[in-house]
């Protein structure tokens, strides 16, 4: 068994174990993540808008 693989399950019986434990924060989380996610790409867009008018 590689490393990889004993990493990823690990992350996988972590990511279970939140979700399981803390499901409000877990949602908020990936709320979080989602809202972060989307304020890049409308710096991206912004910037590409700048860029070419």
């Amino acid at each position: 068994m590689n490393l990889k693989k004993i990493l990823t399950w690990t992350g996988v019986a972590f990511l279970l174990f939140f979700l399981i434990n803390a499901p409000d924060q877990a949602g908020q989380l990936v709320n979080n993540i989602k809202d972060s996610l989307a304020d890049a790409a409308n710096a991206v867009i912004t910037f590409m808008q700048n860029i070419f008018v």
